[in-house]
């Protein structure tokens, strides 16, 4: 089912008019810098693979790595570095 905001917004567009503009400036987290060093570090320290990575507001990391099992199932380690 279309979203009554993507369809007006189509039709606006469509008709020459600018689409409307939605300023959400509190569900937008800036950051300085990236995790990618911190991601880096972990899977160095864990012999894992990397999984997944994502910024906090308060400036840390939170890096989950894949660590491989003995013949099982990889071990999921999830750890929070500063950036």
């Amino acid at each position: 089912m279309s979203s009554p905001l993507i369809i007006a917004t189509l039709a606006a567009g469509l008709s020459g008019f600018s689409p409307p503009v939605i300023d959400v400036p509190s569900a937008v987290v800036r950051v300085d810098s990236d995790c990618g060093q911190a991601a880096a570090e972990v899977v160095a320290k864990t012999g894992g693979e990397l999984l997944s990575v994502q910024p906090t507001s308060d400036g840390q990391c939170v890096v989950t790595v894949l660590i491989p099992g003995n013949g099982g199932r990889p071990k999921k380690v999830t750890m929070r570095v500063p950036m």
